[in-house]
């Protein structure tokens, strides 16, 4: 749901060079994340999410719920600007709402 628009990963995908898994993130809401954008979603700034820039976002902040394999590929919109999947910022959004309403 991460990267599902890079046409580099698309190609991954298609030769099944990595493992797909959905985590619980932020509570309640989840990804799907290849094994890649698992072990690099720390490195987004928290406040994309809503967060104050000190929080730690990382894998061990995520609950695994289960493997998602073998993947079946999703066709999705795409921001033309920021290059994300629609279920990527609906993602987003959700999770600065729910921050916003915890603030």
């Amino acid at each position: 749901m991460d990267c599902g628009n890079d046409p580099q990963e698309l190609q991954h995908f298609a030769e099944g060079k990595h493992t797909y898994a959905e985590y619980r993130i932020f509570g309640s809401l989840s990804l799907v994340l290849c094994n890649f954008c698992q072990v690099d979603f720390g490195s987004f700034d928290p406040t994309y999410f809503g967060l104050p820039a000190s929080a730690h976002i990382g894998l061990e902040r995520m609950s695994f719920v289960r493997h998602v394999d073998p993947p079946q590929r999703t066709f999705d919109k795409v921001c033309l600007e920021c290059h994300r999947r629609l279920s990527f910022l609906q993602f987003v959004s959700a999770a600065r709402e729910l921050h916003q309403s915890h603030s």
